[in-house]
């Protein structure tokens, strides 16, 4: 009778184990085995991180082996089960390998294929198209579209992180408990004695110190060092956490009228005003999107401000950006002046908080919950809802989809709902994040994901003219690699691009992309349909750059930029001046987040710059969803690449006071999961 060896490894995460009853039934194309018993309680098989080896022996010749069913049968409580995959040695001596992945839970079954990916056209079988078809039936019940808020991309349909698919959720709840971890992180800090001191103001810039000194490092404590200077106001929109708004200034706009006379003073290369435009040395950040928008108001014995500024910046002749001109709303007036670095001292330091407070405002709900956190739900959601687990494309992105959804979850679980943790400290909660979310989807774009195109757009790609914008030259070298690495695999599954075409399981992922995701905003350029390998190799590198190097650039950077609390107010208590040379010390500090929301504010932007516990950098794929050589060569190469750019950006960062690494792939989780 022929016997085959079968290999089962089960997870090492806690709790992995399973004491339950196991059964194992092999079907090949001439029938089926009988369903073995492998593991029954007490017999110390499938412990976390164990891999068991059975002799499975069968009456009949089953033929080819198509499909391995596993079932779970409790034995006394709930036993969940994590199968990180099965090896199948015939009796022929061949080996098959069937990858998982998965928890097995409650008294359910999973039904396995053999790991070499395959397309819907490859399908020969009615056994194995029907399969492909009951798993994304079954997905898709479990993997719902839900509108949060009106105008938001549709997000996952569940309450909260337990309401969850159990293969989606973390493995340790606790762990991204955020208010478990804001709280354990201002403990950390010895910050916690201030944490209920609201409405209590520092006495000045010094005592924020008492804050900051035990959670000193290089960054941020050169930021705290020189947070008042011009060049490091300019610096942060180059390298900083948020380094997306900057664009060159092709025209002074008309709802910023600044002249020649106000700026003469700041100009260095004889030109006027309208000739340095020209010249591209002109650059300028508008916070449009903060205009209206509802300040805090969940605090009735704190009033909360808002203002929705726009910055012109200089190139220098040393090539540093430095601000030329501050207006601190966006209608002219004889009560909006524009302020100078010719006004005096407090005015101009106070102008230059305003516009760090908004770019905080602007980073944390648009640039980081928005373009990062938002968007790649929507990819993880349309990958399991469209491409079952033998698809190529599921095996590349479901590495940078680790997370994504839970951490979205408890978000929207804790963080920021209505009376969440987002409303304790920012200015922007009690609901105007929402509003910016709604306000900004008119700039989410197709094109504004794809790097290279939206550095271009902004006027900022050219090396020689800006060369300090490390953002820019790492990200690129991010993103060729990726796609690169994207390119390699396609052209593995897919021989044409008539292919491409053909495959009506890609197709779906990416018109549930634009439909739910994009709402199907034809302005969002989203494409409904993708029809070559050039286009597919693109939109994979949106999603796999977006998922883990953008979100990595906007994420990690927070408490080495923000944890000097003047350089990024989350809060201000007091209106924008309306008048120059009135502002005072005293004014500056009032106007700055109290002790308490101080506080929370730094617990929060320390617990958001943490990688996970036992992180996965881009390009480590541990687990094996594809068994392929010529894919594993493609994941080298990836590797190696990879490699190459931490090279490059270490050897630059060498001796520099402020270095740019948060683009560096050592430092690039997979995914969004934090």
């Amino acid at each position: 009778m022929p016997s085959y060896t079968v290999t089962v490894a089960t997870g090492s995460q806690w709790f992995a184990g399973t004491d339950d009853y196991v059964y194992l039934t092999l079907q090949g194309t001439a029938g089926c085995s009988e369903r073995h018993l492998l593991d029954k309680p007490f017999y110390n098989d499938f412990e976390r991180g164990a891999v068991d080896s059975y002799d499975v022996t069968v009456e009949e010749d089953i033929g080819e082996i198509q499909l391995i069913k596993i079932e779970k049968r409790k034995y006394w409580y709930q036993d969940d089960w994590y199968l990180k995959y099965i090896t199948v040695k015939t009796p022929l001596g061949d080996y098959l390998e069937f990858p998982c992945y998965r928890w097995v839970t409650d008294e359910k079954e999973i039904v396995l294929r053999d790991g070499r990916a395959k397309l819907p056209r490859d399908d020969k079988t009615q056994i194995l198209k029907q399969h492909r078809r009951k798993e994304l039936e079954s997905r898709q019940k479990m993997y719902r579209w839900k509108e949060w808020h009106p105008g938001f991309p549709l997000s996952i349909d569940a309450h909260s992180h337990s309401d969850l698919p159990r293969d989606i959720q973390f493995d340790n709840e606790k762990g991204i408990d955020f208010i478990l971890n804001y709280t354990k992180a201002m403990e950390n800090l010895y910050v916690n004695r201030f944490m209920h001191m609201f409405q209590s103001s520092w006495s000045d810039f010094a005592d924020f110190e008492r804050i900051f000194v035990r959670i000193s490092n290089t960054i941020s404590e050169y930021v705290m060092q020189h947070w008042k200077e011009d060049f490091m106001f300019g610096y942060q929109f180059l390298n900083g956490c948020n380094p997306v708004l900057i664009r060159r200034c092709t025209e002074i706009p008309k709802k910023l009228p600044v002249t020649m006379d106000m700026v003469e003073c700041s100009l260095e290369r004889n030109l006027t005003l309208e000739e340095e435009v020209k010249q591209g040395n002109i650059f300028i950040v508008d916070y449009e999107v903060l205009d209206g928008v509802d300040a805090n108001k969940t605090d009735p014995c704190t009033i909360q401000y808002l203002a929705a500024p726009i910055c012109l910046l200089y190139k220098n002749l040393e090539n540093k950006i430095v601000p030329i001109a501050i207006q601190l709303g966006q209608k002219p007036g004889p009560d909006n002046p524009i302020f100078l670095p010719s006004d005096a001292t407090y005015d101009w330091l106070l102008a230059k908080i305003w516009v760090r407070s908004s770019d905080f405002h602007v980073h944390q709900t648009v640039t980081h919950l928005l373009r990062t956190h938002l968007v790649s739900e929507v990819f993880s959601i349309a990958m399991f809802r469209q491409l079952p687990a033998v698809h190529p494309l599921f095996k590349l992105l479901v590495p940078h989809m680790r997370f994504t959804i839970a951490i979205n979850t408890k978000a929207r679980e804790q963080l920021i709902c209505e009376c969440g943790l987002f409303d304790k400290a920012n200015a922007t909660g009690g609901g105007g994040h929402v509003q910016m979310v709604q306000k900004a989807m008119k700039d989410l774009t197709y094109s504004s994901l794809c790097f290279p195109e939206e550095i271009k757009a902004k006027g900022m790609d050219s090396k020689d003219d800006i060369p300090y914008y490390y953002y820019r030259d790492d990200g690129i070298k991010v993103w060729e690699a990726i796609k690169s690495f994207a390119e390699d695999v396609i052209h593995i599954y897919y021989e044409s691009d008539e292919v491409v075409c053909e495959d009506v399981e890609l197709q779906a992922f990416v018109k549930d992309i634009y439909v739910y995701g994009m709402r199907g905003v034809k302005a969002s350029g989203f494409p409904k349909m993708i029809r070559t390998r050039e286009t597919l190799a693109e939109y994979l590198t949106v999603i796999i750059f977006t998922t883990s190097a953008q979100h990595a650039a906007v994420n990690f950077g927070q408490y080495d930029w923000c944890s000097w609390i003047p350089n990024a107010p989350p809060t201000m208590r007091c209106p924008p001046p309306t008048e120059k040379g009135t502002v005072t010390i005293e004014q500056i500090v009032e106007s700055l987040p109290d002790r308490g929301r101080s506080c929370w504010h730094l617990g929060a932007v320390w617990a958001l710059s943490q990688f996970q516990d036992k992180e996965l950098f881009l390009g480590m794929y541990p687990d094996e969803h594809f068994v392929e050589k010529p894919v594993k060569e493609a994941m080298a190469k990836f590797r190696k690449n990879l490699d190459e750019i931490v090279n490059t950006i270490s050897e630059r960062n060498k001796n520099k006071k402020l270095p740019y690494y948060y683009l560096s792939p050592d430092r690039i989780p997979n995914s969004v999961a934090v």
